[in-house]
């Protein structure tokens, strides 16, 4: 039975780091609310699951419906091998991701630091003034952390978690791609400092099955409704 992802169907966002896991794992899925009627499908399941999810992404396996990126990466991460088997190993991953998560809200907030209801032409001047922070205290100190697991990682500095592949890695990928474009001056300053991550990047990108989705047209190119924008007057 194929997963079934339901997420945004014309944005990257949060559904994007489900869907490169999915590939890696050459998983049968479908892409759902990519399909005929699928946003009405996505939304009446979020109106009457027993237990709805808050918003999309969300995964239905059979009769199991996982909301939270964090969660549904939990869940296929110990499924298809990209996740260590041992309980603190897990944890470890799932921490690391759950980290990501903050990264990932403080990235999206740089073009919405007021109210997600309002254009980012109501909030101009916040946005300035959030991403410059963004620019020089944050993306630094988050880089600098997964540099530093990247280092202290006892199986080699190719993986954040032990000696294979796993979500963490594809998603720290994602999240290096998206700040790519959102800041690109910004990026090119701060991976010099951060050499592991910035091989890491290099790394995932030529694994075979993620580089034959990068060219696919199952993937949705950035633009400026998901999580990463490219405002150049917010690169500085």
């Amino acid at each position: 039975m194929s997963y079934e992802l339901y997420y945004w169907p014309t944005i990257q966002g949060r559904g994007e780091f489900v869907r490169l896991t999915l590939e890696e794992a050459a998983a049968d899925y479908i892409d759902a609310a990519r399909e005929s009627e699928g946003v009405a499908v996505m939304l009446r399941m979020m109106d009457h699951a027993e237990h709805p999810p808050f918003a999309p992404p969300f995964l239905k396996d059979g009769d199991t419906i996982i909301g939270q990126t964090a969660a549904i990466l939990l869940y296929l991460g110990a499924r298809h091998d990209l996740a260590p088997k041992d309980p603190a190993g897990g944890l470890w991953t799932h921490q690391i991701q759950l980290t990501i998560a903050d990264f990932i809200a403080e990235a999206h907030d740089t073009h919405h630091p007021v109210a997600v209801s309002l254009y980012y032409e109501d909030q101009k001047a916040e946005a300035l003034k959030r991403s410059a922070e963004f620019r020089k205290k944050r993306i630094p100190k988050f880089l600098d952390w997964f540099e530093t697991i990247l280092a202290r990682n006892p199986s080699g500095d190719a993986h954040l978690v032990g000696s294979n592949l796993t979500y963490a890695d594809l998603s720290l990928f994602q999240m290096v791609e998206g700040l790519s474009y959102a800041f690109p001056k910004t990026m090119r300053r701060a991976l010099k400092d951060v050499p592991r991550v910035a091989a890491l990047r290099n790394v995932v990108a030529q694994r075979p099955r993620i580089k034959a989705y990068l060219v696919s047209p199952r993937r949705i190119p950035f633009n400026e409704e998901g999580i990463f924008r490219h405002y150049p007057e917010l690169d500085g």
